[in-house]
């Protein structure tokens, strides 16, 4: 099954059944891209937990060892934005590129989680696109401004559950319509169970939080004006446009 998060013409928040391009909630039938509904993130996270160089080639077109354990880092809610927006971007900046991942949507609150029972806590996949400021990124440690400014973390549309999406589903990105990246969730250093595993043993995950697995190679700079698709096989497409004051 695949889930929409949207506000209905009366402003109403609802989670609808996706198929074929219609949102259903009860006798109501919508068009993912009606103007009458606006599509929300699949989920309200108090986090979203990212990834770093978890694909090898990505960590090769920085210049960069792969890590020897998962590289973590957070999100904050003002982070988010939904298909459809248009994100405005840090003014001032030489390089904010995008970069296409899988989202792992968390089901239920959960803490010490074994990688064989990981997937039992997970209520679907999505689109996430880490938008990335390397001016400061290159800068600090903590990666606030390089990573946490308002509208970093487009995903969507939709939430589809596990059994939509392969274990090779395809990871892409295109920029005015052009292909800049494409990989394959088999390609991850670290899969999700072992993700899991990995960040309750430090953190609680709660219900709707997110943990963003890292990009392919391909990733690059936006300008003024870009549309950027973010594709994952078995989820959809994430939609978004960026503006550059």
């Amino acid at each position: 099954m695949k889930y929409v998060r949207f506000r209905d013409p009366a402003g109403a928040v609802r989670r609808g059944e996706y198929e074929n391009g219609t949102v259903r909630f009860g006798t109501e039938r919508y068009a993912l891209e009606d103007d009458d509904i606006d599509v929300l993130p699949p989920s309200e996270p108090s986090k979203v937990v990212c990834i770093g160089k978890n694909y090898a080639e990505h960590a090769a077109e920085f210049d960069s060892e792969v890590p020897d354990r998962p590289m973590l880092f957070l999100k904050p809610p003002n982070a988010l934005a939904a298909h459809g927006d248009t994100v405005s971007l840090p003014a001032g900046k030489d390089r904010i590129d995008y970069e296409a991942e899988l989202g792992v949507v968390i089901g239920e609150q959960c803490r010490h989680v074994p990688e064989d029972d990981a997937m039992d806590v997970v209520a679907g996949f999505t689109c996430v696109n880490d938008l990335s400021n390397r001016d400061d990124q290159r800068q600090e440690q903590n990666w606030i401004r390089g990573k946490a400014f308002d509208g970093a973390a487009p995903m969507g549309p939709v939430l589809a559950t596990p059994d939509e999406v392969p274990a090779d589903a395809s990871v892409r990105t295109r920029v005015n319509g052009e292909t800049k990246q494409d990989g394959s969730r088999e390609q991850l250093i670290f899969s999700v169970p072992e993700l899991i595993a990995e960040i309750t043993t430090y953190l609680t995950l709660e219900p709707g939080d997110v943990i963003a697995t890292g990009t392919p190679e391909g990733v690059g700079p936006l300008s003024d004006g870009d549309e950027i698709e973010i594709e994952i096989e078995g989820v959809g497409t994430l939609e978004h446009a960026v503006r550059i004051p």
